[in-house]
């Protein structure tokens, strides 16, 4: 995500947090709009699965999410009550974990209520090592799609593994999974990736994910023409990353992505906690209005 995109939406989010005896809270209709969803009962479904999360994490639902009715000043200059929930930073963060990821606002919020902190570069820090676990989970899912393709078209195991090293050495200028293992002084028994920065992720998706597509199309069969296929994928997103002044051999490792995943487990256990719970009481009254 763009420096500048997380700025415009650091300030948004910022500018409507709400605290009441030390505990922060959003109002929902605010937080609709934040998160980029135009009609209220489309996001009323996203804080129906969100409410359904907390019940099963094993918190209580009326501490996080608290019935707020309100009024609001019509056209006609009349009042109308309309429905309205008040929404501690877990409930915010469950929200934002349920709503559609394909939104900016949405991955934005994902990190910005993990965080308690509202400092930007903190919550920087946190989207960008979730955007790396992002991209090494399609990974995942795209090679184990190319691993069963394959298989039904006569290509076991060691096939696949085979045909996997062989896209390695093209990505990486002729270096190997396990040359490159030694390179970045990776664990010869730990997947590559899992130590790759995200833009080499993402470049090893996406010529796995055009393998998948063209052995399909082209109903590919056996492991010299699967390997031919995914070899030249390779090497053309190679050749697109030397262009943009990329080249994937020679970036440094990240941290074990493991290691960083159970971090991030232990840190989401600790939000409900850390976000404390709403006490019941008018609206006005939680805004510090007469």
């Amino acid at each position: 995500m763009k420096p500048a995109i997380i700025r415009r939406l650091h300030k948004h989010f910022k500018d409507f947090v709400h605290v009441q005896d030390g505990v922060e809270f959003w109002f929902a209709r605010d937080l609709q709009g934040l998160l980029g969803y135009d009609e209220w009962r489309n996001f009323l479904n996203v804080i129906e699965k969100a409410k359904e999360s907390c019940t099963s994490s094993g918190n209580t639902v009326a501490d996080h999410f608290v019935d707020a009715n309100k009024m609001v000043l019509l056209g006609s200059g009349s009042q109308r009550k309309i429905e309205d929930l008040l929404l501690t930073r877990y409930a915010c963060y469950l929200i934002a974990q349920n709503g559609d990821p394909r939104k900016e606002e949405i991955a934005f919020a994902q990190s910005y209520f993990a965080v308690q902190t509202r400092k930007q570069e903190i919550i920087e820090d946190h989207i960008r090592l979730s955007e790396r676990l992002k991209a090494r989970k399609h990974l995942k899912d795209s090679e184990k799609e190319l691993s069963r393709n394959i298989y039904e078209r006569g290509v076991d195991e060691s096939g696949f593994a085979r045909i996997r090293s062989k896209g390695d050495e093209a990505l990486f200028g002729g270096h190997s999974t396990h040359a490159m293992k030694e390179r970045l002084e990776v664990p010869q028994s730990r997947p590559l990736a899992d130590f790759l920065p995200t833009v080499t992720i993402t470049a090893k998706n996406l010529a796995t994910e055009i393998t998948n597509f063209n052995v399909s199309k082209e109903d590919m069969h056996g492991e010299d023409p699967i390997t031919t296929e995914h070899v030249q994928n390779n090497q053309d997103v190679r050749d697109l990353l030397l262009k943009r002044g990329i080249c994937p051999e020679a970036l440094p490792p990240e941290e074990d992505l493991v290691k960083l995943e159970r971090r991030v487990k232990s840190q989401e256990k600790t939000i409900a906690g850390r976000s404390g719970k709403i006490v019941s009481s008018s609206p006005d009254e939680r805004c510090g209005k007469p």
